[in-house]
């Protein structure tokens, strides 16, 4: 009994000692800190590794122990149950420090994020598929330690004619918003930050999920929409292939009005304005009635928010402008008096 228990001892012992050389003396010396992967997997592994470490010397060790059979079938099912849980702890942690590795090289901050934004829904949608997958193996593996979980397999396989159609239609639904999931990974009609309008609302692509999409609408609520959605049902991408937008500003304005004038003036607002990307600038006359004339001013922007600003500042200027220049041209009512006393 003593000597199982200094066995038990060297092997927790021995594990966390060569955890200490690794992380702290090999790791911390060593060229490899300076990499930004070998760092996430510093920071990462170190808590997994001290547990598996010991777990795996104590698992070696294991026929050197003089113990009961009965006690010793008990303790081989409970470390072999951790123990499989811990290299699913290992191979999800491996999986998160080469996504903080991957996504740390791809900002999509700035304003030409496109292939950043690509790589972000691609490596999140991918990496919440590999942890389902780990989780499950992990699972079956950890059942299987048990003879009488494998013998419940077994009649459940011997069954699994009538059980497959039975989990096909309870699931069908399910399962069709998983792989609708996986295909946005793939074909990627849409991308984290992008900018689109769903179900009637205007936001930016918050998050993709497996099952769902959140999307944050512009005064900061967040629309949670079946990943299904983007597949079955039309929506607007307004950055798809790439975030320049052109906007436009509408005025209603009298016939008196010379436009060539106002064209001008638009020009003077622009070519100061660091919200316009130079592209696209056009002033016309779109539409006349009976009352009004209306003119419209295209103006180009490096993304819909800049266009958006853009928009409201242009209107602001030219209204002022008008105002300021040109009052008696603003749209008026017109009315002919007639002199009914003769």
């Amino acid at each position: 009994m003593w000597v199982s228990l200094l066995w038990l001892i060297l092997a927790i012992l021995g594990g966390w000692l060569i955890n200490f050389l690794l992380f702290n003396i090999v790791l911390t010396h060593s060229r490899l800190t300076e990499k930004p992967f070998a760092s996430a997997l510093q920071k990462r592994l170190y808590p997994v590794m001290r547990l598996l470490l010991p777990m795996f010397l104590l698992l070696l060790l294991a026929p050197a122990m003089t113990i009961p059979a009965g006690v010793s079938l008990v303790l081989r099912r409970i470390f072999g149950v951790v123990f499989i849980g811990l290299i699913a702890w290992l191979l999800v942690t491996l999986v998160l420090s080469g996504r903080d590795v991957m996504l740390s090289r791809y900002d999509i901050n700035v304003k030409d994020n496109l292939k950043a934004r690509s790589i972000h829904t691609q490596v999140d949608v991918l990496v919440k598929i590999l942890v389902i997958i780990i989780g499950l193996v992990a699972v079956a593996s950890a059942m299987m330690i048990f003879e009488q979980i494998r013998q419940v397999g077994t009649s459940i396989l011997a069954s699994a004619g009538i059980i497959g159609i039975i989990v096909g239609f309870a699931a069908q639904r399910s399962i069709a918003t998983l792989l609708a999931g996986l295909q946005i990974a793939i074909t990627q009609p849409i991308r984290i930050n992008d900018v689109v309008i769903v179900e009637g609302e205007w936001g930016q692509i918050e998050e993709i999920a497996l099952t769902y999409v959140v999307v944050r609408i512009w005064d900061e609520r967040r629309l949670i929409v079946p990943t299904s959605n983007f597949l079955e049902k039309p929506f607007q991408n307004w950055t798809r292939i790439s975030a320049d937008m052109l906007g436009t500003v509408t005025f209603h304005v009298d016939y008196s009005l010379p436009v060539d004038i106002v064209r001008n003036h638009l020009y003077e607002i622009l070519k100061d304005n660091e919200l316009w990307d130079g592209r696209v600038w056009r002033l016309h006359v779109v539409n006349a009635t009976e009352k009004t004339v209306e003119l419209r001013a295209l103006v180009s922007a490096a993304n819909s928010g800049d266009a958006w600003e853009l928009r409201c500042d242009v209107r602001e200027k030219l209204l002022s402008f008008l105002q300021m220049n040109y009052p008696q041209c603003l749209p008026k009512v017109r009315a002919e008096l007639q002199d009914l006393r003769s």
